[in-house]
């Protein structure tokens, strides 16, 4: 298995032969509005691709864990070839995903088989209260194969009862998790800080974790460095992997 951490939660995951385009979001840098009400308020992405957007047109199939810009954005909807098999979490997003004009789409919300490969749906709280409310269903996957780790990416989603749940029925061996602790001017975090990370490695001990969904959107303060700071204060870096946009991880 190989993860390439593209940008933010854009991943190429190569898997039992199979190439999967996670979440594309595809645009140059500073062609997009800040995310409102943050601290941050620049252009996104905040970075550029890391590799050339005509190398990630030919996956084999493609997952949008939700409908978030930063993670299906008008370039992806522009630039990828409308007939290959893409699959969203609900049948709402299918039909939203179909009106860009894609023809082979389903929900993976009930699970499918591609060949020899299991691909299960988990859910996810993108948030808490009025603001988690706000954001609105997310999801997460998890893969499985008799020749490969079990792999689960939790998807846009804080440390919560769905992520526990995902982690004991799976036992996962890889765990990918968005994280850069997202957040607006007011309310908590949308996506993993460094409190949730810690909170995941102690309910999946033995799992190897790629920390995603960095330094690429406005309303994602926390940073590379200051994850690897942390970590390495209370002694775990061993257990988490924190790729550089382009970066492979082959395992």
């Amino acid at each position: 298995m190989d993860i390439q951490q593209i940008r933010n939660a854009t991943l190429v995951v190569t898997y039992a032969n199979q190439v999967f385009l996670i979440d594309p979001f595809l645009g140059e840098k500073g062609t997009l509005p800040p995310f409102g009400q943050t601290p941050n308020a620049v252009p996104n992405p905040l970075v550029d691709l890391p590799v050339d957007v005509s190398t990630l047109l030919d996956p084999d199939a493609i997952f949008v864990t939700h409908l978030h810009a930063d993670h299906f954005d008008e370039t992806a909807k522009k630039v990828l070839p409308k007939q290959i098999p893409l699959y969203a979490q609900n049948e709402a997003d299918v039909a939203t995903i179909r009106e860009a004009g894609f023809t082979n789409v389903s929900s993976f919300e009930n699970g499918l088989t591609l060949g020899d490969i299991r691909v299960s749906h988990t859910s996810g709280q993108h948030g808490v209260g009025e603001i988690g409310q706000r954001m609105g269903t997310v999801s997460g996957i998890v893969l499985t194969h008799p020749d490969e780790p079990t792999l689960y990416i939790t998807g846009d989603t804080i440390w919560c009862d769905d992520v526990a749940t995902a982690i004991e029925q799976y036992a996962p061996d890889i765990i990918v998790v968005n994280s850069g602790a997202a957040q607006f001017l007011t309310g908590e975090p949308i996506t993993m800080s460094q409190r949730d990370l810690l909170a995941v490695h102690q309910a999946a001990a033995e799992s190897t974790i790629i920390v995603s969904h960095l330094e690429s959107v406005n309303h994602c303060l926390l940073r590379r460095d200051m994850i690897a700071d942390f970590l390495a204060a209370h002694h775990l870096s061993a257990h988490f992997l924190i790729p550089d946009d382009g970066e492979t991880i082959s395992f």
